[in-house]
């Protein structure tokens, strides 16, 4: 809501939950807690692509960490003055835009598992997983952004609830977009376990030698990659349950039970995010995927979409 919006705060019989455009006062404890868990990741996250090289760490999860930072930093102001505009502004947008760019950490990532295991069991070319699903995730910014500044500059609740519309679509077609990449990444290590591609071996050779770890074509599932998988599962299913509650919450409406209830917002937004992003700390890719021959290091993401 807007800063010419006017919330009773005059009325010296209500209490600040009542007041408050969250219908509660953000904890404070568990305000400076996430800021703390999401500051650490996002360090941790920072290291890696320093000293892996993987510069696409920092417009991904190091982002993600950052905007998650910034949200909960807003939301630990709001504890302090539930009615004041500007953090409210910081936690709805932050919040909701945030975990998107992890999204496409993950994706990348599992490009290069499918270059590294092997292409020819995989239905779409590493090229086209990015462009698909980069693109996706694009689209899904784009939207959820438009809701969250409408939502939170709105002086009506038609227009807040307009804002929450936008983001819920937004939010919909992510969570769509994650389910699909999720069937096609599942089938993709089903083809490979059981040995069973579905392309030739001689595909797409001069793309694959230009990316293989070793000189006589792809790695076999080794420990490493198995652990990696392991870190891309759990990321990617909490990022889901975290948008199947945004789902929920955002289609019960703005003044509904579901987005009105800290313990919702706090145990299945936050909470899932802090272990999706862990997730890619502890099964770090700069130690699973890229540390291999010194070559590797170096691999950026334009070989994928050129």
């Amino acid at each position: 809501m807007s800063s010419t919006s006017t919330f009773p705060s005059a009325v010296p019989s209500l209490s600040p939950s009542e007041v408050s455009p969250y219908g509660y006062v953000p904890n404070k404890g568990l305000c400076i807690a996430f800021v703390v868990l999401f500051g650490l990741s996002t360090l941790l996250h920072f290291l890696a692509a320093f000293k892996f090289r993987l510069w696409w760490l920092i417009p991904t999860a190091c982002l993600m960490g950052t905007g998650e930072v910034i949200g909960w930093v807003g939301r630990l102001w709001s504890s302090m003055n539930v009615v004041a505009h500007t953090p409210f502004t910081m936690q709805i947008v932050c919040t909701i835009l945030a975990p998107t760019p992890l999204l496409a950490a993950i994706f990348i990532i599992f490009t290069r598992m499918a270059e590294t295991l092997g292409v020819r069991y995989s239905r779409l070319t590493p090229k086209w997983y990015s462009v698909i699903f980069l693109t996706c995730d694009i689209i899904a910014l784009v939207i959820q952004g438009l809701g969250g500044g409408i939502a939170a500059d709105a002086k009506t609740l038609s227009a807040t609830n307009l804002g929450a519309n936008i983001m819920l679509a937004g939010i919909v077609f992510q969570l769509v977009a994650m389910l699909v990449f999720s069937v096609l990444a599942a089938g993709y290590f089903y083809r490979f376990i059981k040995d069973r591609p579905v392309r030739g071996k001689g595909f797409d050779p001069g793309y694959r030698d230009s990316i293989a770890t070793t000189v006589n074509g792809p790695r076999s599932w080794d420990r490493r990659l198995k652990l990696m998988t392991l870190g891309l599962c759990i990321s990617t299913l909490f990022l889901i349950i975290r948008a199947i509650y945004r789902t929920i919450e955002l289609g019960d409406g703005w003044n509904g039970k579901v987005l009105r209830t800290q313990v919702y917002f706090s145990v299945f937004d936050a909470a899932m995010v802090v272990v999706a992003t862990y997730a890619l700390n502890i099964f770090n890719p700069g130690v699973l995927l890229y540390s291999q021959p010194p070559d590797m290091r170096d691999y950026q993401l334009d070989k994928v979409l050129h």
